[in-house]
């Protein structure tokens, strides 16, 4: 088979061919088979990953063959131009990228959320980005990008911090009551914070016990007790000086259509400020877990652990799965072995914000 016969074939099928689901391209190469190539030419079909047959429509199908020359269907993931997340972005900021309180060195942009009572469009992302693990003050400027990405205070102040979940550290006193949501009339924010939390929680993992923000009775002292010992939640929300300045898309993967629980085997991704965009298959559920914040640990119940796929710098992240771009938990912490991030319904009602 002449190489001009398999240009001139790519070229009579690539307009059809590149309008088909999952397709993302459309070339000329070796025909593989299994993992060896074979040396013949082929008529290469992109896809940005591979389906099986039965989850494609008769029309999305790619032929084996074009007028006698062999096709092939190769998996090449995610196509996007490397503008690199560390980046000052203006006019519109986009999630999935740098940002951080103005004393910190610089964490990710999750998502934009909606106050559940003042119905304002609110910044998220993990305390220890926004609210400097406990230490900011509500008002606080929050940078895009982050200081250590070259943000400069006041040029590039974008939000101010509206309030933050604090976190509790082993071998420290329990803090005072941190920046709480506004409430709606005759309901107790901290205790409501402690009870949706677990309730979502319960939810998640099928108990049927729920949790109600009444008068304390035994089930809710111990949710207390709880919530004294451990986090749930590294949690932190800012409100943009210009709402209409952000997007409320994540870099590289779009708009975020609902939520989604957590399930094992589930693939996911996201885009960080360090690492970009990565997926990762979630490994673990309902885990409680030490995290070192410097040299305080602070320890952590009800998480979900991933597949590496996160660094330093990427905490903040809003974790989706890659099926349907819903929004499945914040990461905030990991090693260069796994990746941790909070149920995402978990972080919705301890703030109480919606996505």
């Amino acid at each position: 088979m002449a190489a001009e016969d398999v240009f001139e074939a790519q070229s009579a099928v690539q307009e059809d061919f590149i309008h088909r689901a999952n397709v993302v391209g459309v070339a000329v190469g070796f025909k593989e088979d299994k993992t060896a190539q074979t040396g013949e030419l082929a008529v290469v079909v992109l896809v940005e990953r591979k389906l099986p047959l039965a989850a494609l429509s008769a029309e999305d199908v790619i032929p084996k063959q074009i007028d006698g020359i062999r096709t092939d269907v190769l998996e090449v993931g995610y196509l996007r131009a490397y503008q690199s997340p560390r980046s000052r972005f203006r006019p519109v900021i986009p999630a999935g990228v740098s940002i951080g309180h103005y004393q910190i060195t610089a964490g990710t942009l999750g998502a934009i959320v909606t106050d559940r009572v003042t119905g304002e469009r609110l910044i998220l992302s993990n305390n220890h980005v926004l609210a400097n693990s406990n230490v900011a003050q509500v008002g606080d400027p929050i940078l895009q990008p982050g200081p250590s990405d070259s943000g400069q205070n006041p040029a590039d102040v974008v939000a101010r911090l509206e309030r933050f979940v604090r976190l509790r550290f082993v071998g420290e006193p329990d803090p005072p009551p941190g920046p709480l949501p506004p409430t709606p009339p005759g309901e107790g924010g901290c205790l409501l914070i402690a009870a949706n939390a677990l309730n979502a929680l319960a939810k998640l993992f099928g108990a049927q016990t729920q949790l109600t923000a009444t008068t304390p009775s035994a089930p809710q002292q111990a949710a207390t007790a709880l919530q004294e010992t451990l986090n749930l939640v590294d949690a932190a929300v800012a409100k943009p000086l210009n709402p209409a300045q952000f997007s409320g898309d994540i870099l590289g993967i779009g708009s975020v259509n609902g939520t989604k629980p957590a399930a094992l085997g589930m693939r996911v991704r996201k885009h960080g400020r360090t690492t970009g965009y990565t997926e990762g298959i979630i490994t673990l559920l309902n885990a409680t877990v030490s995290i070192a914040y410097g040299p305080k640990t602070a320890r952590f119940s009800g998480q979900v652990i991933t597949e590496a796929m996160s660094q330093g710098g990427d905490s903040g992240s809003l974790i989706v799965d890659a099926a349907e771009n819903r929004a499945v938990g914040l990461l905030f912490a990991g090693s260069n072995l796994a990746t941790i991030f909070t149920p995402i319904n978990v972080v919705l009602d301890a703030l109480q914000v919606s996505i």
